[in-house]
């Protein structure tokens, strides 16, 4: 373990964490504040209209993809937390939040193209998984003491 790392403390290190969290998880916001102001019609929802329309196979390939973010997502995350304490290196928390909540935001992302690309009524269910996906990443301090070289006594 560096110094570096000796010298940050799990509660520090914690709020960095909550705090990349945070402003990840409040873009997912800021995405739906964009397709309102620019496309409000889309917020029109006519449910009657079929799931598959005609953009059918861009719709099916960004479904897709959508699938395999949010599982990747919580592949890599694990990864990244079981080299963590095997290395005892805290850093890698944090890279195996980035990288989770990067994924999740990628399905946000699927959302708001299909919104804008093929104007398709139904974005907000990438919307809502990209979110969901970005909630169960939430960081927990029990990972960073999992992680750190230094275990703080309990008494």
């Amino acid at each position: 373990m560096d110094k570096k790392a000796a010298k940050i403390s799990i509660e520090q290190m914690h709020k960095n964490l909550l705090v990349l969290w945070l402003a990840m998880f409040s873009a997912q916001f800021m995405f739906l504040l964009v397709i309102y102001f620019v496309e409000p019609k889309l917020f029109e929802f006519d449910l009657s209209k079929p799931l598959l329309d005609q953009n059918s196979l861009i719709i099916i390939i960004f479904a897709v993809f959508a699938v395999i973010n949010i599982a990747a997502s919580f592949i890599l995350r694990k990864k990244f937390l079981n080299e963590a304490v095997e290395k005892q290196n805290i850093f890698l928390v944090q890279t195996a939040l980035v990288v989770g909540c990067a994924l999740c935001e990628a399905v946000t992302l699927f959302g708001f193209m299909l919104a804008f690309v093929a104007e398709y009524q139904y974005f907000f269910l990438w919307m809502i998984l990209g979110a969901l996906g970005m909630l169960f990443h939430f960081p927990l301090k029990k990972h960073l003491i999992n992680a750190n070289f230094q275990k703080p006594e309990y008494k």
